[in-house]
This record gives C-alpha cells, structure tokens and sequence, in this order.
C-alpha cells in the first residue's frame, strides 16, 4: 500500500507530540519498568515515606532505596520535602500516580484474566 492509497490525510491526523514531550515520557516509562522502582512508586502514589520506611516496607537494602529514590526525583517522578533530618518522599502528582495504577491495574486484568473494559 502506498501512502497515496491512504484516505487520510496528514491534515486528518492527530498532531503528535512534541520531541521533548516523547523523551520525557520515555524517561519516565524507563524508570517505572524496574520492579523495585515501580513497587516504590506505588507506594509514594498513596502517601509520604521516608527512606527507612520504604526500606522496610519493599525489604530492601537502604542504600538501593536511596539510589532509586535519587533516580525517580531526577526524572522528575517523585519530589521530597524536608522534615528536620529526615526526606520524605511522594509521587509528583496525579498524572505520575495514575500512570502507576493504571499501569498495575492493566497487569492486575492480564495476570488474572479479569477482561479489559473501557
């Protein structure tokens, strides 16, 4: 099929995201396909945590957990505040938070065979 043949035309298209829009996106999809990183994300979406908390919580060494955590806040998926010595960590955000349960969610309806729904 040639693109002549198709009866679209590029004005009837969508216009797609920006180059830095999709580098973004894919940052932050790269940091969620790590097990540990995404099951800390999933906690973050409900609350705040600091570093020991998260620590125990996933039974993960501290140091690992402050190296994920330190790459999430880079890509820009999580942010954390001070409370005298200690960093609490959360996710950025609706979108980050929703992106991580539907993420779960879509996994939760494969793994299960729950169908799909709109």
């Amino acid at each position: 099929m040639y693109a002549r043949d198709n009866a679209a035309t590029a004005g009837d298209l969508q216009q797609l995201p920006s180059g830095e829009q999709v580098e973004v996106a894919v940052t932050a999809l790269r940091m969620l396909a790590d097990p540990t990183r995404l099951r800390l994300m999933w906690l973050l979406s409900t609350g705040e945590y600091d570093v020991g908390s998260l620590a125990a919580a996933l039974q993960v060494a501290r140091p690992a957990v402050s190296q994920h955590l330190g790459k999430l806040r880079l890509a820009g998926l999580v942010t954390t505040r001070r409370q005298g010595r200690r960093a609490l960590y959360t996710a950025r955000g609706g979108h980050v938070r929703r992106l991580v349960a539907e993420a779960l969610h879509a996994a939760d309806h494969q793994v299960s065979g729950v169908p799909e729904h709109d």
